[in-house]
């Protein structure tokens, strides 16, 4: 019997109907990390708190620094006996460094996994979204290193343990105009990161009043990898320094494309330059350059070389601000839990609200009516590959 035209038809919307589906399971593999069913309840003897960070992508060692400080915390934390008399155990989920990855990896973590708590990001635009969620179920959140201060508007759920950008903008304002003499300043800024765009705009009020000139503002989107068009223009400017307040990646290929340019001007940059594959990245061109960071390995205070002697007799290394930061809000986060009443989203929040006076790795650490810190800042010079420290800038200079 031969088949119609409506037939034809139907047999075309059955087959694009089981092609979605399929392309829709697999999205949703891909984003729940290949599980589709909830993950197990927390043990009865154990505190389940969460990771979200950039485990693979362009900023990965932002997420795999985080994990590393966090870790070390639990462990030492766990070697005195834990928090309440149970166990902490910390369960990460990789964003990819995508926006939409982190809301979805926040989501899992507190609907499947059912954290108590919620540690993370690094990058400031993933860490509004995850905030976002963190917010819209109860769940208490402290992000390590996000600057940007949209980050704890989201609400009182989420904290941070770092400076903020308006802080880190008039840092290194500050180094630019008084120890670097720079009278004249070029920007170049990632567009499409909320970090970046503020760090911009902090910096650029900043060295204005301290009667600067921002000869130009130059716009990138990250992840580009041809900078010359942009870095022509600035070097016809002919600036003191040039400002670039992105990630290490781009900061790195910026360097090398600018001294190929001619362009000899000292380069800054903020604490998202802080990775050790800055140096692999930019070698001989990142050299001489300064960033600001949130504290430097040569600091004598004994929780720096406390922590300096935990992480290296595990490591075998020397870690970075990310890593520092990281220790910092976990071993808050375990503080905060002793005197919290109960483990309920609202009291723990209530117990990181009222932290006072913590002595961290990166500083001493008060919880402000807004849900940040204030802290001092440090800026460092890429010197044979190793951020070497220059000077420290309080909040109150």
């Amino acid at each position: 019997m031969a088949r119609g035209p409506n037939h034809s038809v139907s047999r075309i919307v059955r087959r694009a109907s089981a092609a979605i589906l399929a392309l829709a399971a697999t999205l949703v593999l891909s984003a729940c990390g290949g599980r589709t069913t909830p993950g197990p309840a927390p043990a009865p003897d154990e505190i389940l708190v969460g990771h979200y960070g950039s485990m693979t992508g362009s900023e990965a060692t932002f997420g795999r620094s985080s994990d590393e400080g966090f870790l070390l915390a639990v462990e030492e934390r766990n070697a005195k006996g834990g928090v309440k008399g149970k166990k902490v155990r910390v369960k990460t989920y990789d964003t990819q460094g995508k926006t939409q990855e982190a809301g979805t990896a926040v989501t899992r973590l507190v609907t499947d996994d059912k954290v108590v708590a919620l540690l993370g990001e690094v990058a400031s635009s993933l860490s509004i979204a995850g905030g976002r969620v963190a917010q819209q179920y109860g769940v208490p959140m402290i992000t390590p290193a996000s600057t940007n201060p949209a980050v704890t508007q989201v609400g009182d759920m989420v904290f941070r343990v770092c400076f903020l950008d308006s802080f880190q903008g008039e840092a290194v304002a500050k180094f630019a105009a008084r120890s670097l003499k720079a009278k004249k300043v070029a920007i170049l800024y990632d567009q499409g990161q909320a970090y970046s765009k503020g760090l911009k705009d902090y910096f650029g009020a900043a060295f204005a009043a301290l009667g600067g000139t921002v000869t130009t503002e130059q716009a990138y989107t990250g992840g580009d990898q041809d900078f010359s068009a942009q870095l022509t223009t600035i070097r016809e400017t002919m600036p003191d320094a040039v400002f670039v307040p992105g990630y290490y990646t781009d900061a790195g290929n910026v360097a090398i494309q600018a001294r190929r340019l001619g362009l000899t001007a000292p380069l800054l940059g903020g604490d998202g330059w802080d990775s050790a594959k800055l140096a692999e990245i930019g070698g001989a061109a990142i050299e001489g350059s300064y960033f600001s960071n949130h504290y430097s390995h040569e600091d004598p205070r004994p929780e720096v070389q406390a922590f300096l002697a935990a992480y290296r007799a595990k490591h075998h290394g020397t870690p970075d601000a990310m890593v520092a930061l990281a220790y910092d809000a976990a071993r808050l986060l375990f503080d905060a839990m002793d005197r919290a009443p109960s483990l309920s989203g609202k009291d723990l929040a209530a117990a990181i609200a009222a932290t006072k006076d913590f002595a961290g790795v990166t500083g001493k650490i008060t919880i402000d009516a807004d849900r940040n810190a204030n802290k001092s800042a440090v800026i460092v010079q890429m010197k044979g590959g190793v951020p070497t420290f220059v000077e420290s800038i309080p909040p109150a200079e």
